[in-house]
């Protein structure tokens, strides 16, 4: 069993003076076959979590631990983290031109596993996962995230978790832009890769209806950087009943205490 830990995780945003501290203390705790849904308002500090742990240049770690499997995971470059077993889905993933899916995934697989599939039974891989994800072969000879629509995005966004295996998947914004057909399709991958029970699943979203596909484990509030509050799936239910309100008011008084 993998375990991702993160302990009292500090992060800021900016130099010197235009510093802004966005994650001000956060602990969480994921294993493997675990499913997490972070859940907040917009700019509350999740995706500032996820790219931290990615180790996005952008984010400074000003206090804190993150752990893989007792390994440092800050101390290790963005491919190290990579080979070690992070995935990350963007919220909104870049275009690469002139690199056709096929070979992006191949070249992907080649680096994080540290030698190249073998082309018989990779091929096949390939083929079964995106028949899943229902996806025309065509697109594998499309050049990466170029003219995708937002639901084919995602959808080899998932891809791509499916193929690699990490030991942890952490998905930002899997739901965003998504229509109901595609937020199907898109659930159906994560949930695949739930029941084999060998991959934790750090789930970033504001709204609740991709929690209609995919069951959380458990529910953390984040709001102002901070974990506020935490439960089940009944934690979503309440959110999806009373919003993010009294959290956002609370966070704001024990601010000017």
């Amino acid at each position: 069993m993998s375990v991702l830990e993160i302990r009292d995780l500090h992060v800021t945003v900016g130099e010197g003076d235009d510093a802004k501290e966005i994650l001000r203390g956060v602990d969480l705790t994921v294993r493997s076959g675990e499913t997490h849904a972070i859940m907040g308002p917009n700019g509350s500090g999740k995706s500032t979590l996820a790219y931290s742990i990615a180790g996005h240049p952008k984010y400074t770690i000003t206090g804190g631990t993150v752990t893989l499997d007792g390994e440092d995971v800050l101390a290790m470059s963005v491919d190290e983290r990579a080979r070690a077993g992070l995935f990350l889905a963007m919220q909104y993933p870049v275009e690469v031109p002139g690199v056709s899916v096929s070979n992006f995934l191949r070249t992907a697989a080649t680096a994080v596993k540290g030698e190249a599939p073998k082309l018989r039974t990779w091929v096949k891989d390939v083929r079964d996962e995106m028949s899943a994800l229902e996806m025309d072969p065509a697109f594998a000879e499309r050049n990466v995230n170029e003219g995708f629509s937002g639901g084919e995005k995602k959808r080899h966004e998932i891809l791509q978790m499916r193929l690699l295996k990490p030991k942890m998947a952490i998905l930002d914004e899997t739901d965003s832009g998504l229509d109901v057909d595609a937020l199907r399709v898109v659930s159906e991958g994560v949930n695949r890769t739930r029941a084999e029970g060998e991959v934790g699943v750090l789930l970033i979203t504001h709204y609740t209806r991709i929690l209609r596909y995919i069951q959380p484990d458990f529910v953390h509030v984040f709001v102002g950087g901070r974990v506020v509050d935490e439960g089940g799936k009944e934690l979503a239910d309440k959110l999806e009943a009373e919003g993010y309100a009294a959290y956002v008011k609370d966070s704001k008084e024990t601010a000017k205490a």
